[in-house]
């Protein structure tokens, strides 16, 4: 197939695809046997010309021909080999007598487990949570009625916390696997313009689905997967794995555990610390959410609110480095949605941003985070970090009130250090119910001044971002793990047979990344082990 690169469309002619891939190949119809999508991106840096740029792969007549004639433009050759899409692990040499079992149902622990059932490794998953169906109903009893099932919500059940999200695919890693995940989640279920846009995501409502036909297939497979299974103990002898003690359920035998509990399983860290598994605190972020009207950031980001309806709602991303050290981002932003009650403790109030696949939602919404560091935390053990996000999740609790309601402020009322009383135009999406106030109370001072800057910077960048309006949410403290299980370059931990994977353990941040190291950890088990088939 030839590969066509570069290849510009404007916006509104985006129906004229062929057209463009004919005048560039300079072919009639009828030599073109089929092309397909590579990948699309969109160029805004033109407001009044926003383009597609696509690579394209086309399958044409007399190839050889076609190539030789236009060999002195650069954007047209061979399509080049495409690495595997799975790699090529043969099974190990050492007998397995039990499945290997899975902690978690989120990104990672679904595709370990599915790559390990499609190997005929039998896998048994085991979740704490409830199956996505019934999770759903929790979620929203919780948003409406502010009753928290701690073993059921946006932090646990299957599907992890990106089940509530934006369900966004974007990854700054490099992994033949990612192209894997996108073409099982499209296999499951997911749209097919997720293996080519540069920006894919799945909303939360598709995604909800996905998760399901993965379970599904996993058990096809000859897998388990197990709801109200929570894991409350290793079973370790002489440094290796010999189970796992379930609450209420009794103990599980295994020699392989792949640690996938995803970043909010506190209780399971301490078990896992006091069991003696090595691990360390590490550097996350923490912050606000905040909403502005969508159609303000499609009015900053095309130039006008008319071509949302071609290129969809408007997304954006931002950094600015304070110049005292601390790194201020977005993260998580997502567009057309709403900002969701994220606890998974009594007592706590956290955040997080969710969209729908067609993110038709009025106001956009992202988490404004700064960065913290093991030297911020009080204590230095590796649970240092986990109990600095709880204390202020609980001051964030206090301030609204003690309902589950969040605490809010309006953007200008932030920038002059004064207490917002009532909202403006912009209204909270954020449910079960919030209070107008101060977040300086549940936020770390160099955090409040980092923000304060960077919202002014990046007022700069992206002109009419501090909209006086536009309103803050406390507090975003789940953006990824306050720790690291560490683990060898065999993905092994120093106690034999405990895997630790994903972004709980703290090696991803986001579903691609948590799936693909997933998947790795299967290919670990792959490597040294076959499955007894007694």
């Amino acid at each position: 197939m030839i590969r066509i690169r570069e290849l510009k469309i404007s916006a509104k002619q985006e129906q004229n695809l062929m057209k463009a891939i004919m005048e560039q190949l300079k072919l009639e119809t009828e030599e073109i046997i089929d092309y397909r999508v590579y990948k699309r991106s969109v160029d805004a840096r033109r407001k009044e010309n926003i383009m597609f740029v696509y690579i394209i792969d086309v399958h044409v007549k007399n190839e050889k021909s076609v190539l030789n004639r236009l060999k002195r433009n650069k954007n047209i050759a061979l399509m080049p080999e495409e690495p595997p899409v799975e790699a090529n692990v043969n099974k190990g040499n050492l007998k397995l007598e039990k499945p290997p079992v899975i902690i978690g149902t989120g990104p990672a622990g679904l595709f370990c487990g599915l790559y390990l059932a499609e190997k005929g490794y039998r896998p048994i998953l085991l979740e704490r949570g409830e199956k996505v169906e019934q999770r759903v109903k929790d979620v929203y009893d919780f948003w409406k009625n502010g009753k928290l099932n701690p073993e059921s919500n946006v932090q646990f059940g299957e599907g992890g916390a990106g089940t509530f999200s934006d369900g966004k695919l974007t990854t700054r890693i490099k992994d033949p696997r990612c192209r894997y995940v996108l073409k099982k989640l499209k296999e499951h279920g997911a749209p097919e313009e997720i293996l080519y846009d540069s920006k894919p995501h799945i909303g939360t409502d598709k995604l909800r689905n996905v998760v399901a036909e993965i379970r599904k297939s996993i058990i096809r497979e000859g897998g388990q997967v197990l709801y109200g299974h929570k894991v409350t103990e290793l079973q370790i002898e002489k440094g290796e794995i010999k189970g796992v003690e379930i609450e209420n359920k009794g103990h599980l035998e295994t020699s392989i555990v792949i640690a996938a509990m995803g970043h909010s399983a506190r209780d399971l860290f301490e078990s896992f610390y006091q069991s003696g598994v090595p691990m360390e605190a590490k550097a996350f972020s923490l912050g606000v959410r905040i909403e502005h009207p969508q159609k303000q950031i499609n009015l900053i980001q095309y130039g006008t609110d008319k071509n949302a309806h071609i290129l969809g709602a408007a997304d954006y991303r931002l950094s600015w480095h304070h110049p005292m050290g601390r790194g201020a981002y977005t993260f998580c932003m997502c567009p057309g949605g709403m900002v969701v009650a994220s606890a998974s403790e009594a007592g706590s109030v956290v955040t997080n941003g969710m969209s729908a696949y067609g993110r038709k939602g009025k106001n956009a919404n992202s988490a404004l985070l700064v960065s913290v560091t093991p030297k911020d935390f009080e204590g230095d053990d590796p649970l240092a970090g986990m109990r600095f996000q709880r204390k202020w999740e609980q001051e964030a609790f206090k301030l609204g009130g003690e309902k589950y309601h969040a605490p809010v402020q309006r953007v200008e009322d932030f920038l002059a250090s004064r207490p917002s009383r009532e909202l403006g135009s912009v209204l909270s999406t954020y449910r079960p119910g919030i209070t107008p106030t101060e977040l300086t109370s549940c936020l770390p001072p160099y955090v409040t001044e980092v923000l304060r800057e960077a919202l002014k910077k990046w007022d700069q960048k992206m002109k009419g971002f501090a909209l006086k309006d536009a309103l803050l949410t406390g507090v975003e403290t789940r953006s990824s793990s306050p720790l690291r299980i560490k683990r060898n370059e065999r993905m092994e931990s120093d106690v034999k047979g405990l895997y630790p994977s994903g972004e709980g353990c703290g090696f991803a941040g986001g579903i691609m990344s948590a799936a693909v190291d997933g998947i790795r950890s299967a290919e670990a088990v792959l490597e040294r082990y076959y499955l007894s088939e007694n």
